[in-house]
């Protein structure tokens, strides 16, 4: 129970004891956990009251099936809510009054206003890396004050992007040149994770939106994120060097596979324009201001950002904002930052019973949780939105695929959610088969008023846009309703296919209606989910903005890139490994060419750099 939070330590001694053992089982506390809170530690939200109350209320919704929910006005009108343009309807999740008020319960529990605010004020909610947590600072306006370590960053920011706005009108008006003298039209962003996908999704986003679309009238931008030598060849297929402008993405300018990158697209630069081009080809987006002056960086060339900025959370930093505003002018940038403010400032002051984020966090929780649904589509009826899902995995999986609360004690339940998603129509004609029939998976839907592009064909009976549109309405009914098998008979259908044609329905979803699909929408729907995924970290009680889980894979490459160069080079034999890998390796290591130059050199795709050995 909740009661035991902040036990005594006088308490805690007596529960330690072995004259405890009946006082322990009579209270359901388990051993471990008197150990924990001996030491200080919490415990999970899992053993507090307001958990047990929802777990028993399982057994009320058991009982419900939302095609009668959802004949309650009442009920769905409650569930309707709505902000700057923004609706987003939860009433065909498996929800009534009384399990909203439950989860508030538990948001109450969990000190959620509390460590909301806590984010805001920069404390250092990131324990694991001492770390205040403050993306939502990269799009604050000039005036506002968020403090971190009592300095207020947001001066900082708006330098950064200030010279962000200077550069990127450099490039584009042809004031900057590169160094044969011509305008540098094209621009190639180098990085990974959250350096590419969250850039990759706004990009994506903004391409087809009709004022985005003339504003980069004759400019590209590519993005090169895989260490694998095909991405490279796509990202520089049909390139010049004489137009192209490189932004390498990097906080500590020793990512391994974006260095690599990096060092790949610089020899393909000065094999063509000499060494002395790469200060007029290649800029940064890095704090070690050293290393990127050794790789020939102008530093006066960096664009800077901070320790409190998660890499997954780095969009709206110099990550996301200079290529953006390359492509696009920092004025199309600059409301896509507003529009992320715009679920900022909503999230910090909003009452939790109306605060989107809050809302759509704590139904994420209930499905994991307590209904045991551990998977999530997204599903975004706008082609635009194409990169939304994998954008989002990375955010919710990195975040919240935790096993231990923030004290560093296993949890007693799963965390997390497993994300993918398709744009409609397209996933109807993939995935949509087991959403309706097979496992339970709850599905975002995503839906857009005014399209980026009209098509209306004379004679159709509704317009493209339109005909999209009629699937994400009926797709969500679908499966709340489902079909039985009295709807079956009634249409006649032959006994054998009855069962093969039965949608149980009673599968919950909820609706996301934007406006439109403009720069500030895409913001605005960016922070919802980014915030969304915080909720649900809080609630578990774990640390949504550490990231451990990726270095064991990246420490063991090393001892592998060492045995691979040894094999490859001096023919040496592999030690070391189990039998697996020694056998996947040594079948690897035949199919290679030996690298034994006598004088060593690069080798290129003939593709990208024409005349360069194969």
């Amino acid at each position: 129970s909740s009661c035991f939070f902040h036990s005594s330590s006088s308490s805690l001694r007596i529960l330690r004891s072995r004259a405890d053992q009946p006082l322990r089982r009579a209270l359901s506390i388990p051993h471990h956990r008197i150990e924990a809170m001996a030491s200080g530690q919490h415990a999970p939200i899992s053993e507090s009251a307001a958990w047990a109350d929802l777990k028993q209320h399982v057994k009320t919704i058991e009982g419900t099936h939302l095609r009668n929910l959802m004949q309650d006005n009442n009920r769905c009108e409650e569930l309707i809510k709505e902000y700057d343009g923004i609706v987003v309807d939860l009433s065909r999740q498996r929800v009534i009054h009384d399990t909203v008020d439950k989860l508030l319960n538990l948001a109450e529990e969990a000190k959620l206003k509390e460590k909301i605010d806590q984010m805001f004020d920069g404390v250092h909610i990131n324990e694991t890396e001492n770390r205040s947590v403050l993306h939502a600072a990269l799009r604050a306006p000039r005036d506002e004050v968020i403090n971190c370590d009592g300095q207020n960053v947001v001066p900082a920011v708006w330098d950064v992007l200030d010279k962000i706005d200077a550069f990127s009108d450099q490039i584009r008006s042809g004031s900057w040149l590169g160094s044969t003298g011509k305008p540098l039209t094209d621009v190639v962003a180098i990085g990974i994770g959250g350096s590419f996908l969250g850039p990759l999704f706004v990009h994506t986003a903004m391409q087809t939106e009709p004022g985005c679309a003339q504003a980069a009238k004759g400019r590209r931008l590519r993005f090169l994120a895989n260490v694998d030598p095909i991405d490279v060849a796509r990202a520089l297929l049909d390139l010049n060097q004489e137009t192209t402008l490189v932004v390498i993405v990097s906080k500590t300018f020793t990512t391994a596979e974006t260095m690599l990158n990096a060092r790949t697209v610089r020899t393909w630069i000065t094999s063509a324009l000499g060494v002395e081009a790469v200060s007029k080809h290649m800029v940064a987006v890095s704090t070690n201001l050293k290393l990127v002056k050794e790789f020939g960086i102008d530093p006066a060339n960096a664009f800077g950002f901070w320790d409190w900025v998660g890499g997954r959370y780095s969009v709206c930093s110099a990550v996301g904002v200079l290529p953006l505003a390359l492509q696009y002018g920092f004025s199309h940038v600059k409301k896509f930052l507003q529009g992320a403010w715009s679920i900022d400032d909503h999230f910090r002051s909003a009452p939790l019973e109306s605060n989107l984020p809050v809302l759509l966090g704590l139904m994420s929780v209930w499905n994991v949780s307590f209904l045991g649904c551990p998977a999530r589509a997204i599903l975004p009826y706008c082609q635009a939105l194409a990169k939304l899902a994998p954008h989002i995995q990375q955010v919710s999986m990195e975040s919240n695929g935790k096993g231990v609360s923030l004290d560093g004690v296993p949890l007693p339940f799963g965390t997390g959610e497993i994300d993918f998603g398709e744009p409609g129509t397209n996933g109807q004609h993939s995935f949509y088969q087991l959403i309706h029939q097979g496992r339970v998976i709850p599905c975002d839907f995503i839906g857009i008023i005014k399209s980026q592009q009209s098509v209306y064909l004379k004679g159709e009976q509704v317009s493209n846009h339109d005909e999209l549109m009629c699937n994400f309405f009926a797709q969500a009914d679908a499966l709340a309703y489902g079909k039985t098998r009295e709807e079956l008979v009634a249409e006649k259908v032959p006994e054998a296919l009855i069962p093969h044609k039965m949608f149980s329905g009673n599968r919950q979803s909820l609706s996301i209606l934007l406006p439109n699909l403009t720069p500030y929408t895409v913001g605005q729907l960016l922070a919802l989910y980014e915030h969304r995924v915080a909720v649900q970290g809080w609630i578990w009680g774990i640390n949504s903005f550490d990231q451990w889980g990726v270095e064991l894979g990246k420490s063991l490459a090393g001892k592998v890139r060492t045995q691979m160069n040894a094999a490859r080079t001096k023919t040496q034999p592999l030690s070391g490994f189990n039998y697996s890998t020694t056998t996947l390796l040594t079948r690897y290591l035949q199919g290679k060419t030996q690298l034994l130059y006598p004088d060593p050199h690069d080798v290129f795709p003939s593709n990208v750099l024409p005349g360069f050995e194969k």
